[in-house]
């Protein structure tokens, strides 16, 4: 745990959602994986996680640029359907992230690469959306509500704008590169979290060479030093 990191007091906490509040990239993958084969398009194995912290439309050019296999746009609406079946059956919240949630005392949001109606399904169904209430509507950020998705600074300026925050007042966690290159150039404190299905091998190098304050595989830790 890093020393130099202490406990500031923040004026908006901002979390991204896969991988950070739930646990939903491997299976997210799996969704992909299995659209493509209904569509005659295998792709290999690894090839949906070179785009994790993208929003979908980023992530279907990715894998066409990578493998050659350009999903149909009429095909693109068959990935909804199968990301919400799989987390249906499988989908859990990251662990220790709901106690945080319950003892955060600071204002907090989400801001996803994901689709409005995927984030409010994903923390509905692993009974985090009640955290981030902010009034009758929950403070939850898609990457559709912004022209330009993650690396872009502009989903953590939209959310910082929205809670009238000072970005260098703000913390964001992330557990991709792409994510935390959007915080650090939104001019905000960027923590890797590393502590989902997904992680691998050099991932934490990544997130610190993408310019993460630190990071963390685990809530608790987070809580004890930032929160």
């Amino acid at each position: 745990m890093p020393d130099s990191v202490k406990k500031p007091e923040w004026d908006l906490v901002i979390f991204d959602c896969d991988g950070v509040l739930v646990d939903s990239e491997p299976l997210a993958a799996l969704a992909f994986h299995n659209v493509y084969a209904r569509h005659h398009m295998p792709i290999p194995d690894g090839t949906v996680a070179k785009g994790v912290g993208m929003k979908q439309a980023d992530i279907i050019r990715l894998i066409g640029d990578l493998t050659g296999h350009y999903l149909p746009d009429a095909a693109q609406d068959d990935i909804w359907p199968e990301t919400h079946r799989v987390f249906s059956e499988a989908l859990q919240p990251c662990d220790g992230i709901a106690g945080v949630l319950e003892r955060l005392k600071a204002p907090r949001c989400v801001a996803s690469s994901s689709s409005p109606q995927r984030i409010a399904f994903s923390l509905e169904k692993t009974g985090l959306i009640n955290a981030f209430a902010k009034g009758e509507i929950p403070a939850l950020y898609s990457s559709t509500m912004v022209k330009r998705g993650k690396p872009a600074p502009d989903l953590f300026l939209y959310a910082a704008e929205k809670f009238g925050a000072d970005p260098a007042r703000c913390v964001v966690f992330e557990d991709s590169p792409f994510g935390v290159e959007g915080a650090v150039a939104a001019g905000m404190t960027a923590i890797g979290y590393t502590g989902g299905g997904h992680t691998y091998a050099g991932h934490t190098e990544k997130l610190l060479e993408k310019g993460a304050k630190a990071v963390y595989s685990s809530w608790k830790d987070i809580e004890n030093n930032l929160l």
